[in-house]
C-alpha cells in the first residue's frame, strides 16, 4: 500500500538475525536511522552484510527514501548492548529467538535506555505479549509487531494488543507500518495470534501427511499453490521460517491450546538432525 505516513526518526532493533536485519533494512529504506543491537560479532557482521545488500538493491530500484549519497553506516549502525540504544529512539523492536525470559529481559533493558515516550514492540510470532508487558514499567507503550519473512518484501505486519496497550501506542504502530508500505492487521493477544495459529495448523498437518506417506513435499505444496492460490506451499514456507522456529511455536501452542498442535515426530527428528530449512541448507527441500 502507498502512504504519506512518516517512519520513526530513530529505530532500535534488538537482534541481528535474519528477521532483525530484515526489520532494520525496511525501516532504513523508509528513511529511519536504525541502531541494531547484536552482541555476537559474526551475527552482527552478517546482519550488516544483508542490510547493505538489501539497501543497495532498494537504491537501484529507486525505492530508498534516503538521499542517494547516503551510505549504509549513515542509515544503520550496530551496537553490542541494549544500554547503547540512543535515548531519543522512537521505536524499539525486539527480534531475538522465541525465549520469553530473554525477550522480557531485553525489553526491560530497552525501557531503561530510551525515553518514556518510546514505543516498545516484540516481533514474537506466538509468545504472550501480555506476559512480556508485565515486566515493563509502562506496559501501555508496548505491543506485538509481528513481521513476516522475508521482511523487506512481505506486505503484512500483525499488531498484537495487550489489555494495557494504549491507543496512542497502537496509532503510532499503525502509522509506522503504513510508512513501510505494509498493511496492518490488529488482533488481541491470544496463543499464536491469528497468523501463526492458522499457518502452523496447516504446516503441521502437511508434515503429518509427509510422515504418513500421503504425498511428497513438492506435491503437497503444489496442491496448495495451484488449488488454493497460496503463494508458497506450507512445507516450503516451513523451510523459510525455520523448522526449529516452527517446532518452538508448536510446543508453545501444544502447551496452551492442546493436542491439535502436538509437534509431529518427523518435525522433531529433522530438528534433532540439524535440518532446519533454508538457513541450514536442508529441510523438506535442499537449499543452495
Amino acid at each position: 500500500m502507498t502512504s504519506a505516513a512518516a517512519p520513526p526518526a530513530v529505530v532500535g532493533v534488538v537482534g541481528g538475525g535474519r528477521m532483525g536485519s530484515g526489520i532494520a533494512q525496511s525501516f532504513a529504506a523508509a528513511g529511519s536511522r536504525v541502531v541494531v543491537v547484536e552482541r555476537d560479532g559474526a551475527t552482527a557482521a552478517a546482519a550488516m552484510e544483508r542490510v547493505a545488500k538489501g539497501l543497495r538493491q532498494a537504491a537501484e530500484q529507486g525505492t530508498l527514501a534516503g538521499l542517494p549519497d547516503l551510505t549504509v553506516p549513515d542509515l544503520v549502525t550496530v551496537v553490542s548492548s541494549v544500554a547503547e540504544l540512543p535515548h531519543d529512539t522512537d521505536l524499539v523492536v525486539e527480534a531475538v529467538f522465541e525465549d520469553a525470559p530473554l525477550k522480557g529481559e531485553l525489553l526491560a533493558a530497552a525501557e531503561d535506555a530510551v525515553h518514556d515516550g518510546c514505543v516498545l514492540a516484540s516481533n514474537t510470532s506466538a509468545l504472550s505479549v501480555t506476559e512480556l508487558a508485565a515486566g515493563l514499567r509502562i506496559p501501555g507503550r508496548f505491543l506485538g509487531m509481528h513481521f513476516f519473512n522475508p521482511v523487506p518484501v512481505s506486505a503484512l505486519v500483525e499488531l498484537v494488543l495487550t489489555p494495557d496497550t494504549a491507543a496512542p501506542t497502537l496509532a503510532s504502530a499503525v502509522r509506522w507500518t503504513h510508512a513501510l508500505g505494509k498493511q496492518d492487521v490488529v488482533v488481541k493477544d491470544s496463543p499464536g495470534f491469528a497468523s501463526s495459529r492458522l499457518g502452523l495448523a496447516l504446516g503441521l498437518e502437511a508434515i503429518r501427511m509427509v510422515e504418513e506417506g500421503v504425498a511428497d513435499p513438492e506435491a503437497i505444496d503444489t496442491a496448495m499453490r495451484l488449488g488454493y492460490r497460496h503463494p508458497m506451499g506450507p512445507l516450503r514456507l516451513t523451510d523459510v521460517v525455520g523448522l526449529d522456529v516452527r517446532l518452538a511455536i508448536a510446543e508453545h501452542l501444544h502447551a496452551t491450546l492442546g493436542e491439535r498442535f502436538a509437534p509431529p515426530r518427523l518435525l522433531r527428528e529433522k530438528v534433532a538432525r540439524g535440518e532446519l530449512g533454508r538457513k541450514s541448507g536442508q529441510g523438506f527441500y535442499r537449499w543452495q
